[in-house]
């Protein structure tokens, strides 16, 4: 709310660097699909976009960290008193069965996942792979080095990136 308050206040940056935020994390598609045709009131709107962005599942496993962890899905605490529900459908009588049950798949689970990871990383190393050409330099080869590194010659803004050629 905090975030909100600076973003639309007048004594803080504006509502445009709300917005820019918003639009740098991705949320765009999300602040519009939420307004729909009218295009006002986006501030109310923010916060249930944000919360749909920082809960949903971001990886290629489809679990969330927490479930990985503890073996079941997050809920609010029933101390709270707010009715769900996964806390109204809940079987007093097969619970205990139940959360052993999900106890003992849980390293299945993680294994799946951990094979979802691999297989997304070596598709990404892939598609690295094949727009990255090596390089191999022989004797005698002429190159150039970045002025960024050894400052040798200045020029600022407008001076030299690259200094050589050298052999």
């Amino acid at each position: 709310m905090r975030e909100i308050h600076e973003g639309s206040c007048s004594m803080h940056s504006g509502p445009q660097s709300v917005v820019a935020k918003a639009i740098r994390l991705g949320l765009g598609e999300g602040i519009k699909s939420r307004l729909g045709e009218r295009n006002k009131n986006w501030v109310e709107k923010l916060p249930h976009v944000l919360w749909a962005h920082r809960t949903m599942i971001k990886s290629s496993h489809g679990d969330t960290p927490f479930s990985l962890t503890y073996g079941t899905k997050a809920v609010i605490p029933t101390e709270i008193e707010m009715p769900t529900y996964c806390t109204a459908a809940v079987d007093m009588v097969n619970n205990d069965k139940e959360l052993s049950l999900n106890l003992d798949l849980l390293e299945e689970r993680r294994e799946r996942a951990a094979i979802c990871e691999a297989k997304a990383k070596s598709k990404m190393m892939k598609y690295y792979n094949a727009r990255v050409h090596g390089i191999a330099f022989k004797t005698d080869d002429f190159v150039y080095r970045s002025n960024d590194a050894s400052h040798a010659v200045a020029g600022g803004k407008l001076g030299p990136k690259w200094e050589g050629p050298y052999e």
